[in-house]
Parts: structure tokens; C-alpha cells; sequence
């Protein structure tokens, strides 16, 4: 653990290995001075002046806290730096702060409070990097796989580690220790039990084979489906479809650089056939309108709310329908 400020810059898509990063921090302050009562925030709906905070006050019932921050790209106002920079002067370790952002960047000034040696961008894994990683880490919980297999998984899977840490446990479920995955185990399993999620959704959407409302109705179906599964909340769907239109707005900037690996590389080029970086731009704007208005209504409103989203980014490409009463 770093021996200048108890702050941590983590941005990048790639949220297994991030968390891995962040678990780590906390292993080792909890060696160093005990329990600690960990906090999690998002700036898109906490006040950030509440965030500093629990970190001054702490807890009376643990040594430390360590606060994680999403949504660091928003925090960048002037009286929030401020408050930041006059909690590092007196900080010690015994409360820590991790700031975390999907996004590859955060505001200069923010960038400037934090050491060199506590940044980290979790860049996407090139494909070969994944096959490498996911065969390690079968063969780490005693299995093994076949090269295809391993391509297979690879196709099924969101392209982070997190991801694919999750999908492998299921195949730990099915099968004894030493066994050999085939690519017909990971179609039994992956392919045919997996819940969609908002990355089939966004898919479905950009299938400009289909006719637009063709597509509207499939992209209701999927929502719908994602609405009944363990990922259903509103806010872990409009984080998964930020994060698609922002590596569009990126594709469209920086070209095949905004993605790594070859699939998401092909989806990425097709979306932006699809998307202007305009357009893409107006859509990462009704997402946020739309988040904050669930988050100020309540979930009365959530599915009629998510399905205007879904029908602006079909129908109208990023234009707004009248505003719901």
C-alpha cells in the first residue's frame, strides 16, 4: 500500500480486474489496523459533501473505513475539490478513498490529487490476453479446456473478467474437479441457461437488419427478460448502456483503440454504423434524464421509464419523446 495519500484513481472497463485491485487495498488495511467498515457510493445520486463526510467521521464500531466512489468522471466542482484536498492534507490510512470510473479519464484537477503511483486505467484485455486469462484460471480451480472451447466461452461472455468469472463458477457447479470443458459443455451450460443482459440488449438494438420496429419489439422482449433476472435493477441497466454508447462516442473519436479484442472490436464498428457520435452523444444524455428521473419518482414509473429509453434509442436514434407527466 502506497505510503503517500490514502487515495486511489481506478478507471477502465474492465471491472474484474479493477475489483480485484480493490479488494486487495482493503486486505491489506484491514491487516494493518483491523476491521473496518467499508462504504459504497454513486455520485450520480449521492452528494459528494456526504461522501467526506464518512470519511471524517468514520465509524465507532470499526478501525477504519474505505469509501469506493463511483462515478468519478462527475466529480470535478470546484467546493467538492476543495473539500477533497483539504481532507488529504490531515488523511492518514486509517480511511481510505478509491475512486472508480467506467470511463478511461476523469477532470485534470481530480487527476492532480491523486499520486501517480495510486492511478491504475483497467484497459479491456486483448483476446488472446483473455484466453490466457480464462484458461489460468480453470485450470487454477482444477479443470481444464479445450482451445475452442476456450474461443466459445470467449463469444458468450461480456467482455471483462468479472464477467467471465462469474459464468466459469457455473461450470465449477456442473462438473468434478479434473474434468475437460468441451465446446458442447459450454453451449449445455453458457449458451442455453444464460440470462441476457443489457450487453444482448444493446446487440439487439444495433441489428439494423431487422426492421426498426421489428427490433423495438425484440428489444422490449430482452428488457423484459433482463427485468425478471438477478440483474434487473434500473440502475445497473443504464450503467451497462452508458457504458456501450460511451465506446461508441470513443470509437467514433479514436477508432479501434476505444475497445480491445476482436469480437467487441466487430460490435463496436458496426454500432457506430449505426450511431453518429451525435447521436450517441444525445443517447448518453437521455440515459442520465432518464436515471435521475426513476431515482426522483420512484419505481412507480421504472419500466415505463426504461422502455421511453429504449424507444428513443431505436425509433428516434437519441431524439426525445415528449416528456412523461
Amino acid at each position: 500500500m502506497s505510503n503517500t495519500k490514502p487515495i486511489y484513481l481506478f478507471t477502465g472497463p474492465e471491472f474484474g480486474l479493477r475489483d480485484d485491485a480493490i479488494n486487495e487495498i482493503k486486505k491489506i488495511q484491514k491487516k494493518q489496523i483491523g476491521e473496518i467498515d467499508e462504504q459504497n457510493f454513486y455520485l450520480i445520486e449521492t452528494p459528494f459533501a456526504q461522501v467526506m463526510s464518512v470519511l471524517q467521521s468514520g465509524n465507532l464500531f470499526a478501525s477504519g473505513v474505505c469509501v469506493i466512489c463511483k462515478n468519478a468522471e462527475l466529480l470535478k466542482k470546484k467546493d467538492d475539490l476543495a473539500l477533497l484536498s483539504q481532507w488529504l492534507e490531515i488523511a492518514d490510512f486509517s480511511s481510505i478513498l478509491i475512486l472508480v470510473s467506467d470511463e478511461i479519464s476523469v477532470d485534470s484537477k481530480l487527476e492532480k490529487l491523486v499520486p501517480k503511483e495510486n492511478k491504475k486505467i483497467f484497459w479491456e484485455m486483448f483476446d488472446n490476453k483473455k484466453q490466457e486469462w480464462l484458461t489460468s484460471y480453470i485450470s487454477k480451480n482444477g479443470y481444464k479446456i479445450k482451445a475452442a472451447a476456450v474461443q466459445l466461452v470467449l463469444d458468450l461472455v461480456e467482455n471483462n473478467t468479472q464477467a467471465l468469472k462469474t459464468e466459469c463458477s457455473r461450470l465449477f457447479l456442473c462438473f468434478s474437479k479434473g474434468h475437460e470443458f468441451s465446446e458442447k459443455d459450454i453451449e449445455e451450460v453458457l449458451s442455453s441457461n444464460r440470462e441476457e443482459n443489457v450487453f444482448d440488449l444493446f446487440e439487439v438494438m444495433m441489428d439494423e437488419t431487422l426492421f426498426p420496429s421489428v427490433r423495438l419489439e425484440k428489444a422490449l422482449i430482452t428488457l423484459q427478460k433482463i427485468r425478471l433476472s438477478k440483474e434487473n435493477s434500473s440502475v445497473m441497466l443504464f450503467a451497462g448502456l452508458s457504458s456501450c454508447f460511451t465506446k461508441v462516442v470513443n470509437w467514433h473519436r479514436i477508432g479501434e483503440k476505444a475497445v480491445f479484442g476482436a469480437t467487441q472490436q466487430k460490435v463496436y464498428r458496426k454500432a457506430s454504423q449505426v450511431w453518429t457520435i451525435g447521436q450517441a452523444t444525445a443517447i448518453l444524455a437521455n440515459i442520465a434524464s432518464a436515471d435521475m428521473e426513476i431515482r426522483s419518482s420512484g419505481s412507480q414509473m421504472e419500466d415505463i421509464v426504461l422502455q421511453k429509453v429504449i424507444y428513443e434509442i431505436v425509433m428516434k436514434k437519441g431524439s426525445q419523446m415528449a416528456t412523461l407527466d
